[in-house]
């Protein structure tokens, strides 16, 4: 039986970590966690968020192509702000209304990776 997610990777290009840090902790607000010694020397970040609930992992991948159609979905609260925050950082906000009643918009990671910010409606 399911219990629940543990996490998702996404990947990037190599040399991109300093960038995806930016990002991920400056515009998603999430804390870079350290991979365990046996990892680390594969480069990349993991990030969680929510006391650990929330886990993306950034793997490095020699010929890199950045997600178009899959993608995490990540919950948020006080999404206008949150969407702000992101176009801030200079990514793209783009809202989809074609599932009432919550509100959500896709983004872009640095390297291209799809992203789906969603609020349920109260």
């Amino acid at each position: 039986m399911l219990t629940a997610l543990d996490h998702v990777q996404l990947t990037a290009p190599p040399g991109s970590e300093n960038e995806l840090r930016a990002f991920y902790t400056g515009a998603l607000g999430m804390t870079e966690i350290p991979k365990p010694p046996q990892l680390a020397d594969r480069g990349g970040c993991w990030f969680a968020a929510d006391e650990g609930r929330i886990m993306l992992y950034l793997g490095i991948e020699g010929r890199f192509r950045p997600t178009t159609k899959a993608h995490p979905g990540l919950r948020v609260s006080g999404i206008d702000a949150f969407a702000e925050r992101v176009a801030a950082h200079g990514a793209p906000v783009v809202w989809d209304d074609s599932l009432p009643p919550g509100r959500r918009f896709y983004s872009h990671d640095p390297v291209g990776n799809l992203l789906e910010f969603l609020e349920p409606a109260p």
